[in-house]
């Protein structure tokens, strides 16, 4: 189906609400978890949070030709997807939430059945769809609902330019499924094409091969040539514009922002070539970064040729693109080679991070890298007391079976994980790191693989190079087991000892010398405001913040480690600065400590849930479910 007219969907809506959809019957078998099977598909039968079954019938291409109509708020069209039948399976499993079906055909043979089974309030619904076994496409007819968890419409007012809406998409970990029927697994990659039709006005982007200028019909056509997870399939339509910033990469972003983001990211095509250096070619074609409104709840999320980001790095002295550097990490650790499940997510993130400081040493210098690397402890530190040190959710292999896998997303994957891969780039040297790192993405290249791969790649291979680095390293402590081994890093910063010193000087002598901070940059300030005495007097509070202006930051990252000093110390006059940024930023980093250091104190968690009431509308629905548990909160 191309181009279907919106009238025949309100009916068919009408229709499939009042029956509970076309040839809808509750299917008990879905939900079923097999044994893993070897296939060319990987494992996904052991995916928990996956109804699909790929090694009987696995996805290989996608198809999509879809319109964005924003008055209805809804994604609908045609989902054309290209299988290959190992098993000769007589049915398709797919994974949906808040979709909505009116037919299904296959190539050559006709309309098929389908249903839907069991609803699961995370996992959705199985889409069951009968095939045949010469069955090669598989034609869906769907749309999404508005209240699709993936998607975030936005009003013109909540824009940077007041006048158009936008729309973006989060796929990760396994929302896919809310506005795509798929198999919304990690372990199951796929090429896609796609044809999405906007309003003219708007120009539409994808993870994929992406337009520079504006359509003159509102017609969009994509294709992604490199196989990806379904995590990674992102849409985003709005008013924006591009800017070049080299032969590789650009950036996209409202025109009110295009001049400061192109201007903050001017090192990303040195951050391309020192990747490049390390690790083998970039394998994406370009790399582009798209600029989104305040509410996306992440720093940035790795969409192929398109990352995501959110404005709130944008400091305008370029001290927050180590999240650009992070994003930039993923075409090879995550992109490239990819978790099969979210239990073993550490394989995305923990890599990450671990290049992430690799660039930014490259880039800025080693001293530069240290004191990321010193935040990161602190951040580990903090999560680790927080889950309590023998907390399973400690461990690096995760157990979420039967939990949200959002629940994975903690700095015990990013941090934990970055130390362990330092810990082993420490024991190796650092040449026979790399060298066996290079050698780990080109093995793997567009693969998904679990924890027990990669361990078995690191026991045959490192050794080659560095026969007795795993012999300084307890694997099995680090992957499988709470808390950090005692041996873990601990780096250190002689930028940071000096913060120190001068924040002891203040202490014993109540004087501020404002011409030390001046010189500063973002992470000393993190360093300097993590480090408050608690509880801190009102008066040393004003005198910090008349000094430095803290409650006027226009560095999101600094703004928010005051914002928190002042929750903890009930420094009433930051209270209207803090609600202002709770207010008009949507990134869960910076939500998530807020709401729950306002909910520690009766007083605090009223004010929280007053401005969360005004605030929760512009939220994502990804960090609206965070704050939603933190304060208790029921629609």
């Amino acid at each position: 189906m191309r181009a279907i007219e919106w009238s025949y969907w309100l009916v068919f809506f009408g229709l499939a609400l009042a029956c509970g959809g076309a040839g809808t019957t509750p299917d008990k078998t879905a939900s079923d978890q097999a044994e893993q099977r070897d296939s060319p598909a990987g494992a996904a039968r052991s995916d928990p949070h996956s109804f699909a079954r790929p090694d009987e019938a696995v996805v290989r291409h996608l198809d999509l030709d879809i319109t964005v109509d924003f008055e209805s708020q809804r994604i609908y069209g045609e989902a054309v997807l290209s299988i290959d039948n190992l098993a000769q399976a007589s049915q398709l499993y797919l994974d949906s939430r808040d979709l909505d079906v009116s037919r299904v055909s296959l190539d050559n043979e006709g309309e098929t059945t389908f249903r839907f089974g069991e609803e699961d309030p995370v996992l959705g619904r199985p889409l069951v769809i009968d095939i045949q076994p010469q069955t090669r496409a598989v034609h869906v007819e769907y749309s999404s609902r508005p209240q699709a968890a993936a998607v975030q419409w936005l009003a013109p007012e909540q824009t940077a330019g007041g006048e158009h809406p936008f729309l973006f998409t989060q796929s990760q970990a396994i929302l896919a499924r809310t506005w795509i029927p798929l198999q919304d697994t990690p372990a199951v990659r796929m090429t896609y094409s796609a044809t999405v039709r906007v309003p003219r006005e708007l120009m539409a982007l994808m993870s994929a091969e992406n337009p520079t200028q504006l359509s003159t019909d509102g017609v969009y056509h994509f294709t992604m040539p490199q196989a990806i997870p379904s995590y990674l399939m992102a849409l985003a339509v709005g008013d924006v514009a591009f800017g070049e910033l080299g032969p590789k990469s650009g950036v996209y972003a409202e025109p009110a922002l295009l001049d400061r983001a192109v201007a903050e990211f001017q090192d990303i095509e040195a951050m391309i070539a020192a990747t490049e250096e390390l690790y083998g070619p970039y394998q994406w074609g370009r790399y582009d970064v798209l600029v989104l409104p305040p509410s996306f709840p992440f720093g940035g999320m790795e969409n192929p040729r398109l990352t995501f980001a959110t404005p709130t790095i944008i400091a305008g002295d370029r001290s927050l693109v180590s999240l650009i550097a992070h994003e930039l990490a993923h075409s090879w650790s995550g992109n490239l080679v990819t978790n099969s499940n979210w239990d073993d997510f550490w394989l995305n993130e923990g890599f990450t991070v671990y290049l992430e400081q690799r660039i930014m040493e490259a880039v800025y210098g080693r001293d530069y890298s240290e004191m990321l690397a010193i935040l990161a402890r602190q951040e580990l530190d903090n999560t680790l007391e927080e889950l309590g040190p023998e907390s399973r959710d400690t461990w690096l292999h995760l157990d979420l079976a039967g939990r949200d896998p959002d629940d994975g997303m903690t700095d015990i994957a990013y941090n934990k994980g970055y130390f362990l891969l330092r810990a082993l780039e420490e024991a190796a040297g650092r040449q026979s790191w790399d060298d066996f790192l290079k050698s780990y993405f080109d093995h793997f290249a567009f693969q998904s693989i679990d924890t027990e791969k990669f361990v078995a790649y690191l026991k045959a291979e490192l050794p080659k190079n560095a026969p007795q680095a795993l012999e300084k390293v307890d694997i099995e402590a680090w992957i499988y087991g709470p808390n950090l081994p005692e041996t873990a890093p601990r780096p250190t910063s002689p930028a940071f000892e000096k913060v120190d010193q001068y924040l002891a000087q203040w202490q014993s002598t109540g004087t501020l010398d404002t011409a030390v901070p001046a010189q500063w940059s973002t992470h000393e300030w993190l360093h300097f405001l993590r480090h408050l005495p608690s509880p801190l007097a009102s008066e040393k509070m004003a005198n910090l913040d008349e000094a430095f202006q803290l409650s006027q930051s226009g560095n999101s990252e600094i703004l928010a480690a005051w914002l928190q000093a002042a929750i903890e110390n009930q420094y009433e006059p930051a209270m209207p600065a803090l609600e202002h940024f709770l207010t008009t930023v949507g990134r869960r980093k910076f939500l998530k400590p807020l709401y729950t250091a306002l909910a520690k104190t009766p007083e605090g968690k009223e004010r929280g849930r007053k401005i969360y009431a005004k605030a929760r509308g512009g939220y994502h629905s990804v960090s609206a479910a965070t704050i939603d548990e933190i304060l208790g909160w029921e629609e």
